[in-house]
């Protein structure tokens, strides 16, 4: 810190001795105005990176502002710590610790001075004169650890002279020109002199000279061993500062397996019967998660914490580690489930746990963050369950950091943008309206940035707004939205089943400019999908301006950027672009990140958290992303889609399936949340399980059709018979999976994914032929049909008129080449939710098709769906509530 010409040429001495032996050393200089947050912030840095073995803080710190120098030395981390001056060091060394700590440089540098003398240093009596932190109390400390007699002589000891006389070996670092004077020194003694003092001398061309704190000459004479002063201490001490550095790298290459975590993992206590959810969350102590975040090779500075237990991660992370090879690539996802689901976030928190804390494996779970409305809903929570769960639930399940209410901000800030433009258009003239958009500020009418591309898009090469025509004014400041062709909606993270059809405009304000509108659930928006899609903060906000909103009534589509909303959206979303970082019951990192629902969107966590993961992990390392719904839907989507925009490939598919939803397809009779399993979920049926795994096999040709080695985990019940899971496993194995497996995560945790751990271990080395389903460039019927005829078994499609209405406007729009997104019930591989088992020969209804244009895809509707579903009668939240006295949440998610 700050520019000293003796600090600087210490330095200079310091990086000239490690380039001649080989040491990459680099000065890092902080200007004089540097405050104690600058200097701390800076080590906090060094410390967390691992191509820095150690550093030094060069003293004194030359700063305008005040700094705690003990506060910064004992910044640095003990095991970087090579000039071996924080308090942990000077600890280990004061209580005889010499093999776990870094020694000054200075004391150490003499007693190695003093064992190339070859006298012996046990039982003799020693003398050091000073005190100082830096080369007195450590010589003590290391003279007596190494068996010397030692005295301690400072400037106020009245008998100096007669204590020096009984010194074998003396060391002076008292920093008082030759204080210590030959006659006092005993003859033959060891004379180790630490000072570098300066006295006038006429003879130099600068007037001066340095000298030591002993009286060389007439010291010399009864020593038998003496340093110079310059020339004996100083070199040394730069040298053992070189070899405390290789030390460091030493235990560093000892301590660290390239490509390995070091990771404290939780030892789970089982309970049968299994507690509930929120019990087992509640009944373990999450590490703090700036420890997580240290574990997985995260910088301080990557890292924003919000409380204990969950943190975002900067992007910036991912150019750090721009050279690190991916680790593998693993989807979870299902059969066709009951309306209970079948485990599929259970069986992904149980995997990493087996793989992390069982196999000692990197790896990182990638899930959705839940939405309040499946939360307050009939389903609950979407944290996993039994001994396999993100942790604290009840923080995964609320609002995490806030992203969802971020998106619920930035989609309704684009539905008001569109009724106030259409109100403003519908009462104002072009000119006055053209004078609002671009007001005069000061004298000065200029366009932002914004406005300039809507010009240039409207083939306007112009810049100075008094040089339009009125022609061009109208074309500028009239969109024309036709109402009839709005497809943005509000949103809401509530299921409100009353907002479904509103009439909005009803206010006298207003002016009788009402019309129809809806709610939709926050998670249905497009931002979040965008959001999940994009690559970056630069992505998303391209991604936002081309967003559709509605036509005009000439037929052109009218973006987020027409509006001039794509800035603001971009700075409400910045902080959401960032994955949040939270843990597994058993110490495993997870990214939860984006929620698109599984319908109308991709149904999948973010492009951005699957990426930076696969470069923590490295290349022996695992990412276990999950899937929406069933494979017919959620993994066609997460490869045709996600994969496609991300450029990443997987390695293996997990494939859920669970006894209760194969009986069920089966023929069994109706599963209903909320109601208890009739007797033929209970009680063992092969035949029933046997007809149901015409699903499965499906799910397993779906997959399989992508080139991706598919492992089948059966989700155990504690119905389930032995028989019926046998039977599940081997049919599986004959339909082509790779491996099936029995597991039992929900009641054992991680040890009861074991089996399933190892056999996607075993997959992600097999042959891997990964390709997509369809080419972008096909026509949208064709890929329409494609998805149809391949993934569900239909027949063929039948496009009703809105929806082949829509393929004409999308094509003449030019968004015929963006992917497919389908939009169907998650209850049947066909659209009809009672066509259970893999029904072939139906015609599959496309009754519309709507664009998300910054998303990237195309989503045709299948049948009849609601994005904004009712609370059932009796909702979660019956079960939820807050202890008023300690603030926890009780109840079950």
């Amino acid at each position: 810190v700050g520019n000293r010409d003796d600090s600087n040429l210490y330095i200079h001495m310091k990086l000239k001795a490690a380039a001649e032996i080989g040491i990459s050393a680099n000065h890092i200089k902080l200007p004089n105005t540097a405050t104690e947050a600058d200097v701390l912030k800076c080590i906090a840095s060094l410390n967390a990176d691992p191509a820095v073995h150690g550093f030094i803080v060069q003293l004194p710190l030359d700063s305008d502002n005040p700094i705690n120098t003990e506060k910064i030395t004992n910044a640095v981390a003990p095991e970087k710590d090579v000039d071996g001056l924080s308090s942990i060091n000077a600890g280990k060394l004061s209580r005889g610790d010499l093999g776990d700590c870094f020694i000054p440089c200075t004391p150490k540098g003499c007693m190695e001075l003093i064992r190339q003398t070859g006298v012996q240093v046990a039982g003799k009596r020693a003398v050091v004169i000073g005190r100082s932190k830096i080369v007195g109390a450590p010589m003590h400390d290391l003279l007596l650890w190494n068996n010397a007699t030692v005295t301690t002589c400072h400037s106020k000891t009245s008998t100096l002279a007669e204590e020096v006389g009984k010194a074998d070996i003396l060391v002076v670092a008292a920093g008082r020109a030759e204080m210590v004077k030959g006659e006092w020194i005993k003859p033959g003694a060891i004379v180790i002199d630490c000072g570098i003092n300066h006295v006038p001398d006429s003879t130099k061309a600068s007037g001066k000279r340095v000298v030591g704190d002993v009286a060389y000459n007439s010291a010399k004479e009864k020593a038998s061993f003496i340093t110079p002063v310059p020339g004996g201490v100083g070199p040394m001490t730069v040298a053992m500062l070189m070899q405390s550095t290789v030390e460091s790298a030493q235990r560093f290459l000892e301590k660290f397996q390239p490509g390995k975590w070091t990771i404290q993992y939780n030892q789970l206590t089982l309970k049968t019967p299994v507690p509930s959810d929120i019990e087992i969350s509640k009944s373990y102590m999450p590490k703090p998660i700036e420890q997580v975040a240290k574990e997985v090779g995260l910088f301080p500075d990557e890292v924003e914490l919000y409380g204990q237990t969950k943190a975002k991660v900067q992007l910036s992370v991912l150019k750090r580690l721009q050279n690190q090879p991916d680790g593998k690539y693993v989807v979870v996802t299902g059969i066709t489930p009951t309306p209970l689901g079948e485990g599929k976030s259970t069986t992904t928190v149980g995997l990493v746990q087996a793989l992390g804390a069982h196999l000692h494996q990197n790896v990182f779970a990638c899930v959705r963050q839940p939405s309040q409305g499946p939360t307050f809903g009939i389903k609950g929570g979407a944290a996993g369950g039994g001994y396999c769960q993100v942790v604290p639930m009840e923080e995964f399940n609320l609002h995490l950091t806030g992203d969802i209410h971020a998106i619920t901000a930035a989609n309704n800030l684009v539905a008001a943008a569109i009724d106030a433009r259409m109100f403003h258009e519908l009462t104002q003239s072009d000119q006055a309206l053209y004078n609002r958009l671009v007001p005069s500020v000061n004298g000065v009418r200029k366009f932002s940035d914004i406005q300039i591309r809507r010009l240039q898009k409207l083939g306007i090469n112009k810049t100075d707004p008094m040089a339009l025509t009125k022609e061009e004014v109208n074309a500028f400041v009239r969109l024309d939205i036709d109402p009839g062709t709005i497809t943005w909606q509000r949103v809401l993270d509530t299921n409100d089943r009353f907002l479904r059809k509103i009439t909005i405009g009803q206010s006298a304000t207003e002016k009788g400019f009402s019309r129809t509108a809806q709610f939709d659930i926050t998670v249905s928006s497009e931002i979040m999908a965008v959001l999940a899609l994009a690559d970056g903060l630069d992505d998303m906000k391209k991604r936002f301006g081309r967003m559709v909103v509605a036509s005009s009534k000439k037929g052109q589509p009218v973006t987020a950027d027409d509006l001039g909303v794509t800035g603001a959206l971009a700075v409400l979303m910045k902080d959401t672009v960032k994955p949040n970082l939270m843990q597994t019951l058993e110490g495993t990192p997870v990214f939860v990140h984006a929620g698109p629902f599984a319908n109308i969107a991709h149904g999948n966590s973010s492009v951005l958290a699957d990426k930076i993961a696969l470069k923590l992990v490295g290349k022996d390392g695992f990412v276990v992303t999950e899937a929406g719904f069933g494979a017919d839907i959620g993994m066609e989507k997460f490869f045709n889609i996600k994969c496609r925009y991300s450029g990443l490939r997987p390695h293996v598919v997990v494939l859920v399936a669970t006894v209760r939803a194969l009986k069920m397809h089966g023929g069994g009779p109706a599963v209903t949340a909320g109601v208890p399993l009739p007797k033929e979920y209970t009680e063992e049926n092969l035949q029933l399980v046997a007809k149901g795994c015409s699903n499965l096999n499906k799910q397993i040709q779906n997959a399989r059709m992508f080139g991706v080695p598919v492992v089948v985990a059966v989700n155990a019940f504690k119905t389930d018979t032995k028989a019926e899971l046998a039977l599940v496993v081997q049919h599986a194995k004959e339909a082509g999976a790779f491996d099936a497996v029995e597991c039992t995560h929900w009641a054992e945790g991680g040890k009861g994914a074991l089996a399933l751990a190892r056999a996607v271990q075993r997959a992600s080395q097999a042959p891997n032929n990964f390709r997509f389903l369809y080419n972008v460039e096909l026509p949208i019927v064709d890929k329409i049909r494609l998805i149809a005829q391949q993934v569900y078994g239909a027949r063929d499609i039948e496009l009703l008129p809105e929806a082949q209405e829509k393929v004409a406007l999308y094509t003449k729009q030019g968004f015929g080449n963006l992917p497919i997104c389908m939009a169907k019930t998650h209850l049947s591989l066909s659209h009809d939710p009672e066509q259970k088992g893999a029904p072939t020969g139906f015609v599959l209804p496309i009754r519309d098709i709507r664009a998300s244009v910054g998303a990237g895809f195309l989503y045709p509707l299948v049948g009849t769906m609601s994005t904004m579903p009712g609370l059932p009668t009796r909702p979660c939240f019956y079960d939820i509530d807050l202890d008023p006295v300690s603030g926890e949440v009780n109840g079950l998610f």
